[in-house]
């Protein structure tokens, strides 16, 4: 029964996408509503609900202010799994619709396509409800001013919770007899709005955000399975990335091995796919094990940047391999023709969560065989009775380098292989193949720094494939960035985080090949973000000058499952500044820091991103500037270059005809440069002795 459910929807999806919207009216007819005409895939997925669904614009407040009806919002994505179940249990429902078509005008919002939207009413539901997630339920004025919030309503009452039908019932008495208690509430939630849209401004001369941040994620380590607090876990990158500039910066050997045993846990845990790789969005208990099995495009690319940066850190063999794992996930399920990446894989198949991913021991020993199977179920966890509904979630009980004989390395490999290729024959989980600006940024990033520590050329060429696929499809003839593409429909402007996120790509790819494209790119989207996103009262604005306000114009430095944007634009423009020699830059990323150090001062653990870039700003800056004819050289130079950890480094090509017929770089550091250096051995071994000049050493 669930195969049937499940090949049903997948042809009620192929319906919808592959629908020939010319021919239908803007309603979307009998079969459809307004959203078949959607690009988002999340709107599309419900476009075929006898809900009555606007997209976010001033068509339905319109309709809102001229029937005197409240506007139910309805905020998710498409690979949310409590989105499927609210979507399936309530809005497929033809007595729920009854409800919301007679007394509200009802909103689908893609999280992913208008993050805005999404990060102001996420603010008003943790200030409603001291929570926030998704689905995010939000009722508002015709005026867009908010005055209810919860996140997944189930259709009948349970556990205590009143069901969906019930609370819009009660809303709608509200709204109809007690207009004052809604006008109260509107009020109430504009006046923490003006608290918040205001930055918190501080000093930047200190190491004291940066010892106390410190300290708050040693209370929270958890030492016996690594990362940092209690169940659920997240990946959380930003944490192990400050820990490794910390542990550069003082030479703590305790920050590093926070980060290197979370590192570790989480590539033997069960929310790494074993045979697959790639990482799931978080682990719902404390040892890694027990996913939620969505797949975001952003988590890859986050978690690839913090192995690469362990690997130079440390030199470990297994850190660079899981980030060359990752980047080969991405490469095989997320990697669009066109050049592009794809945002997500579902969490669910056949109608259960996981179920693409897990095992029996009768599974694994009709594909591998005795002894073999036995061998793989014992280092992979796979038991009769099972860890997770019967079957088994594979994880390793140890780390490969320390398997016992049975288990080589090599041996491990040809069982994934095998195992790969049978359960890439199920039913394969939905990708919502949108490309966002922001996620192709931080992946663009990745594969660059991945191809430096690697060498695999299949790297180096997804990150420029990716970058070609934003400067030809998502960027208008004016040279305005737009957030996302589905099937060759774009959606509307770029914010900030794209901005920033595409600039750090594009300078990694830079840092990667010298191409001075690259940098030239990079620049200009720095100098769009100043243009764009500037304002008085310090600090970036979230959303562009030429685009929708929606309650205020918000500038935001917490960082939440992606760095804080306004902390990335720090971090790029400061780059952008030392790179190019332009003090405009520099000043502009150092006012960033100052208008939201207070902030930073009071809540360090919410602002990693903006200290990462206040670390950056201090220093010690390490330049390399390379120049030459020899590309083998110059390239073998880059790689020794990308496989140190030294944050403040900055590479820049030479000028046009220096070193004919050979390579050579110049490195300065400490207010001092270094004769030339010829060889990529000789460029090694200098960095290595600048970075014991210039940090402490881990005892």
């Amino acid at each position: 029964m669930a195969s049937e459910v499940k090949r049903d929807d997948q042809q009620r999806l192929e319906r919808i996408f592959s629908a020939d919207r010319g021919t239908l009216p803007p309603d979307g007819g009998e079969e459809f509503n307004r959203l078949i005409f959607a690009t988002s895939p999340y709107l599309l997925q419900h476009a075929d609900n006898p809900v009555d669904w606007y997209e976010w614009g001033e068509e339905a407040f319109e309709r809102a202010r001229a029937e005197d009806k409240p506007v139910f919002l309805s905020i998710g994505y498409a690979t949310c799994h409590w989105c499927h179940v609210m979507a399936h249990e309530s809005f497929d429902d033809p007595e729920v619709a009854a409800v919301l078509n007679r007394s509200f005008v009802a909103i689908k919002v893609d999280r992913e396509e208008r993050p805005d939207i999404d990060d102001t009413y996420m603010r008003v539901a943790q200030m409603m409800e001291g929570r926030g997630g998704w689905p995010l339920t939000i009722v508002m004025t015709p005026d867009r001013e908010p005055f209810f919030s919860a996140t997944y309503i189930p259709k009948e009452p349970r556990g205590g919770m009143p069901g969906l039908i019930e609370i819009l019932g009660r809303i709608d008495e509200v709204w109809r007899t007690r207009r004052e208690l809604v006008r109260q509430n509107c009020d109430a939630v504009l006046a923490g709005f003006a608290r918040l849209a205001t930055p918190r401004e501080g000093e930047i001369a200190g190491d004291l955000p940066l010892h106390e941040a410190r300290r708050q994620l040693a209370a929270m380590f958890d030492p016996l399975h690594g990362g940092f607090g209690s169940a659920p876990k997240f990946p959380m990158p930003l944490q192990l990335q400050f820990l490794l500039r910390y542990a550069r910066r003082f030479g703590d050997a305790g920050a590093l091995a926070m980060a290197e045993t979370t590192l570790d846990a989480m590539r033997r845990g069960g929310i790494y796919d074993q045979l697959g790789f790639g990482f799931h969005r978080y682990s719902v208990d404390e040892r890694w094990l027990v996913p939620h099995f969505e797949k975001m495009l952003y988590d890859q690319a986050l978690c690839t940047i913090a192995y690469v940066e362990a690997f130079r850190f440390s030199g470990r063999d297994s850190f660079r391999e899981t980030a060359a794992e990752l980047c080969t996930f991405v490469l095989r399920e997320l990697a669009s023709p066109e050049g592009g990446f794809y945002s997500a894989l579902d969490a669910d198949t056949e109608g259960e969560e996981g179920r693409y991913y897990l095992w029996t021991p009768a599974g694994i020993g009709a594909i591998l065989g005795e002894p073999d199977a036995a061998e793989f179920c014992r280092l992979f966890g796979v038991t009769e009775p099972g860890n997770f509904e019967g079957r088994s979630i594979l994880h390793l009980r140890s780390a490969l380098d320390k398997a016992p004989p049975g288990g080589t390395p090599e041996k491990v490999e040809r069982w994934r292989q095998l195992l790969l290729a049978v359960r890439e024959k199920r039913v394969r989980p939905f990708r919502d193949e949108k490309v966002v600006t922001a996620w192709n940024g931080l992946m663009i990033a990745a594969m660059a720094r991945t191809y430096l520590v690697c060498g695999d050329g299949r790297f180096l060429a997804a990150a420029e494939g990716g970058a070609r696929f934003i400067r030809e499809r998502l960027t208008r003839k004016d040279g305005r960035l737009l957030r996302s593409s589905h099937r060759g429909e774009v959606s509307g402007p770029a914010f900030l985080e794209d901005y920033a996120f595409l600039a750090l790509g594009l300078l990694e790819l830079h840092g990667a090949t010298l191409e001075p494209r690259h940098l030239a790119e990079a620049l200009r989207l720095g100098r769009e973000m100043l243009r764009l996103f500037g304002g008085d009262g310090g600090g970036l604005f979230d959303v562009g000058v030429d685009a929708e306000t929606v309650l205020v114009r918000t500038r935001e430095a917490f960082d939440g499952a992606l760095p804080a944007a306004n902390s990335m634009a720090a971090a790029v423009l400061l780059r952008l500044g030392r790179t190019a020699g332009d003090d405009t830059f520099l000043e502009a990323g150092k006012g960033i820091l100052r208008a939201f150090m207070g902030g930073a001062e009071r809540q360090p653990l919410a602002h990693l991103q903006l200290l990462m870039a206040l670390d950056l700003m201090r220093g010690p800056e390490v330049e390399a500037v390379l120049a030459g004819d020899d590309v083998a050289a110059l390239r073998a130079m880059l790689r020794e270059l990308g496989c140190r950890f030294v944050p403040g480094l900055v590479v820049r090509g030479g000028a046009p005809g220096e070193a004919p017929g050979g390579a050579e770089a110049r490195l300065c550091a400490g207010g001092a440069c270094r004769p030339p250096q010829r060889t990529a051995e000789d460029v090694g071994l200098l960095l290595d002795r600048l970075l014991e000049e210039l940090y402490p050493a881990i005892p």
